[in-house]
């Protein structure tokens, strides 16, 4: 039981950020009930299939612990919406390569102001070479809605590098479903395969407060290049949509974040400090 007792400590621990933010926002404890149970559901019915045979309910509901009658109801249910992560990458991808290809941008290396459409280069121009079927306006909307880019003197003008709508709640929203969501799916690759995804950490449990700016600074700093650079590789080998045949895609990045939060005071026969860097 060991492992078992571990894994609900983790679910815990997860939870208790995300029901912050639920209560914060008016969410009752009903709703996430009712989408753990709908969630229970979706994953058995589509990833604990028995190979040559059709998925039932009284399957369904042995292996979630759910009864026959709740399980017919949740699946019915609407599935997951993709529009969201599929919008989030599309407006990420645009932004990446708007800093990478040369075409849009100045002698200096930067971003140019691009206006939308007209004499090339263009925003459109960017849109249709590097966001296949999405809409150039929706794209400009999207990234006008979060402050990635500004209008100015009919042109747009990239004011952030990188797809980071910190000033748009809702995005925000969006990106705690997806980063988390990857993040989750990295450590549950680690448990189950033989061939690790780098997860690797950095951190130290007792710096003074005055250091904390200084940090995100210096750390923002040296992740960026990195960011950048592997942003370069991925799109000299991004095929776009050119997708034909059966040749096998997959998604490929790499995520950096920082944490930032109060220190608990130590016991008197704990360390006063760490620094942990693990690979698993």
């Amino acid at each position: 039981m060991a492992i078992e007792y571990k894994l609900l400590n983790a679910a815990r621990r997860i939870l208790y950020p995300l029901v912050r933010i639920l209560l914060r926002n008016g969410i009752p404890s009903d709703a996430l009930t009712e989408l753990v149970r709908q969630t229970y559901v979706d994953v058995a019915d589509q990833e604990f299939r028995i190979d040559g045979k059709r998925q039932t309910t009284a399957r369904i509901s042995v292996i979630t612990g759910l009864n026959r009658k709740e399980v017919a109801r949740l699946r019915g249910s609407e599935p997951l919406p993709a529009e969201d992560q599929r919008r989030w990458n599309r407006a990420a991808t645009v932004l990446g390569a708007w800093l990478r290809d040369e075409t849009f941008q100045d002698r200096k290396g930067d971003p140019l102001d691009l206006p939308f459409e007209g004499d090339s280069p263009t925003f459109v121009d960017l849109v249709k070479r590097y966001s296949g079927d999405m809409q150039p306006r929706a794209i400009a909307d999207e990234l006008l809605r979060v402050g990635a880019i500004e209008s100015v003197d009919g042109r747009l003008r990239m004011t952030t590098r990188g797809y980071v709508p910190t000033n748009d709640p809702e995005s925000v929203a969006d990106i705690l479903g997806i980063d988390t969501a990857e993040f989750i799916e990295t450590v549950d690759h680690n448990m189950s395969s033989d061939q690790k995804l780098m997860q690797l950490k950095v951190l130290s449990t007792n710096i003074p407060i005055e250091y904390l700016e200084e940090f995100n600074a210096y750390s923002r700093r040296l992740s960026r290049p990195v960011l950048e650079e592997l942003n370069r590789w991925l799109a000299e080998r991004d095929l776009k949509q050119d997708w034909s045949g059966d040749d096998k895609r997959v998604v490929l990045g790499l995520g950096i974040y920082q944490i930032n939060r109060a220190a608990e005071r130590p016991s008197n026969d704990e360390h006063s400090g760490s620094q942990d860097e693990n690979e698993k």
